[in-house]
């Protein structure tokens, strides 16, 4: 746009005038009030706004910034102002009646100094109540927690008293009917000190031939006791043979797992587990009753075909009481009297699973049983007391709930050798002892 203009004014009817316009270069830019944009041409048109700038501030010779009104130092100063008033009073052409007045007696002038003393007793006193106050509560809550705490040790002994006398009954069961390898341990172990405080006494009241007399009735009564207890892990062993088998064979069929970085577990079937849980189906299946006669007819082909994978004495055996049973039951044989059949081909059939099994064994030494029946002859040693203190300190630790691992990794395992045994017990006790002071 040029810096002068010339527009067209009409000053009367058909009469103009041409006036010259300068055109003023604004140094702001003006402001977007909004406007409208030609939808075919796109041309926006904003709307009006004042096309004069700001006013301009008028110079003043007064100096507005300086450091003294920036760093003044205020006081606060008491001060009393006067105050005007006025009295009215009887007097020549005026009368003020008296009925309601007052009569008004000066008291005790009470200077600044007196006043203040009287404020801060004042504040004293409310601060005695206050104190008193806080006491009280402090006092009344640790009344509370006192009663709290004396509660809760009562309650702690009654409980030990009764888990004592729990663990006492139980052990007492225990010692009367065994069922676990962990109650044949006790009793062996109880054995034993009987037998040592016998041994101790015979070598203190006698020698000689008395002596041998009685180490032999020792020899015979020690004799008897470890037969009843035989006759009584036969018994147990009886009753938990299958609960054994059946354990036996989940462990070996259940999936390799491990835990990852997010903390949940992996599941993986190895071609060992697969065979293992194949295994396991087929000698359910065999033991399972109630079973018709084509659905029996079915397992038994199974396990033909299975155990002809091996050729051996043993599946030979299994082979030829299969055929057996097969022919009994095509002749209508009643299934009582296939039980001791059916009973025999599952007692065969379950050693050759064991043997599969374990033919993935990288390692060779004696295995669990031969370590169990040497504790039982020469060590018996009795380890329940170490996994009751080990489940007392993880519940303890559980308690506090501070994330603690350290006693959820302990475990109270037989070592092969006795004087490594003794030293990982010494040094689960040694840490039960310390978490407990």
């Amino acid at each position: 746009m040029p810096d002068v203009i010339t527009v067209k004014v009409e000053t009367e009817p058909q009469r103009y005038k041409d006036v010259v316009v300068e055109v003023e270069r604004s140094t702001r830019k003006k402001p977007y009030l909004g406007g409208y944009r030609h939808k075919q041409t796109g041309v926006e048109f904003h709307h009006a706004s004042a096309q004069t700038g700001p006013k301009a501030r008028a110079i003043s010779n007064v100096e507005r910034y300086c450091r003294d009104t920036q760093t003044y130092q205020m006081k606060h100063i008491r001060q009393q102002t006067s105050e005007d008033t006025y009295t009215q009073m009887t007097k020549i052409g005026v009368y003020v009646s008296n009925m309601a007045d007052k009569l008004m007696i000066p008291r005790k002038y009470t200077t600044a100094e007196e006043y203040h003393k009287m404020i801060l007793e004042k504040v004293i006193v409310l601060q005695k109540y206050w104190r008193r106050w806080l006491a009280m509560k402090n006092v009344t809550k640790l009344k509370v927690d006192r009663q709290k705490r004396l509660d809760w040790e009562k309650q702690e002994e009654i409980k030990k008293r009764e888990e004592k006398e729990m663990r006492i009954k139980k052990e007492f069961e225990r010692r009367m009917n065994p069922k676990t390898k962990e109650d044949f341990d006790l009793l062996y172990s109880a054995l034993e000190k009987w037998r040592l405080e016998e041994l101790e006494k015979i070598d203190k009241t006698l020698s000689g031939a008395e002596r041998k007399a009685a180490l032999c009735q020792l020899l015979d009564q020690e004799t008897q006791l470890i037969g009843s207890i035989g006759r009584h892990k036969k018994d147990a062993d009886t009753d938990n043979r299958e609960k054994i088998i059946q354990s036996f064979l989940n462990k070996a069929a259940a999936p390799k797992k491990w835990r990852g970085p997010d903390g949940n577990f992996t599941h993986m079937d190895t071609p060992y587990t697969i065979r293992a849980q194949e295994l396991r189906d087929i000698y359910n299946s065999i033991c399972f009753k109630y079973l018709t006669q084509d659905e029996r007819l079915d397992v038994l082909l199974t396990l033909k075909h299975t155990v002809k994978e091996h050729d051996c004495k043993l599946t030979q055996e299994i082979i030829e009481l299969i055929d057996r049973e097969a022919d009994l039951l095509m002749r209508g044989v009643r299934d009582s009297n296939l039980e001791g059949l059916r009973k025999r081909i599952a007692t065969l059939f379950l050693p050759s699973v064991e043997f599969q099994l374990s033919t993935n064994s990288r390692t060779v030494g004696r295995c669990r049983k031969c370590r169990n029946l040497d504790n039982d002859a020469r060590t018996r040693q009795d380890y329940s007391h170490y996994r009751l203190m080990l489940r007392d300190l993880r519940r303890l630790e559980e308690s506090y709930g501070d994330d603690s691992k350290v006693a959820f990794l302990l475990q109270v395992s037989r070592p092969k050798e006795e004087s490594s045994a003794h030293e990982r017990l010494e040094t689960l006790a040694e840490v039960y002892l310390y978490d407990s002071i």
